[in-house]
């Protein structure tokens, strides 16, 4: 074969490889997605909370979001949290940031669901999570994420699977485990 050739048989493989992996990268944050679209309630003792997580209709379609409400009671204290979480592709895995709404009437149907002041802005957090068996896990780094989700401080490492969210506290062990009743 001439060089200019094996040149051009290169470049295709070269850029066919690259548009297969941002495919799976994509399919990567539509599949983590899936398994975070619904409501989620407490399994634990003591943790009789509820996570209600869906789209988030006034954003951009290529924007990949979900809206986190947390409400009920985690050992007798009234829990009221909402905020935006965001999924991005990020090489074999999918980087989520999370920015909270400390204003309590701002909803997935809210025209500034995607809209935060400074305050919440500078309270975002994010970490990664890989696939792992039939879902992904990661870690949060730990101080980052304290003023974001008001008092989880410390690393908190998070499985998912279809139908399941665990997050455990790195340092004390101390588990929250969620089953999914409801797919959005």
């Amino acid at each position: 074969m001439k060089p200019s050739k094996i040149f051009g048989v290169f470049l295709f493989a070269s850029l066919a490889a690259s548009a297969a992996q941002s495919v799976s990268s994509e399919d990567r944050v539509l599949e983590l997605m899936t398994i975070l679209s619904g409501t989620f309630q407490g399994s634990t003792p003591g943790n009789d909370l509820r996570l209600d997580l869906r789209p988030v209709l006034n954003t951009d379609l290529s924007v990949r979001d979900l809206f986190l409400q947390v409400t009920g009671k985690y050992q007798g204290e009234v829990v009221r949290r909402q905020g935006l979480m965001r999924f991005e592709a990020q090489g074999k895995g999918v980087y989520v940031g999370y920015v909270p709404h400390f204003d309590a009437t701002v909803t997935a149907f809210s025209s500034n669901a995607a809209v935060f002041t400074d305050e919440e802005a500078g309270a975002a957090c994010g970490f990664d999570l890989t696939p792992r068996g039939d879902g992904f896990a990661g870690e949060t780094s730990g101080a980052s994420c304290t003023f974001a989700l008001r008092g989880a401080t410390g690393k908190w490492s998070v499985e998912l699977e279809p139908g399941s969210i665990r997050l455990r506290d790195v340092r004390s062990g101390e588990t929250l485990r969620f089953k999914r009743i409801e797919k959005h």
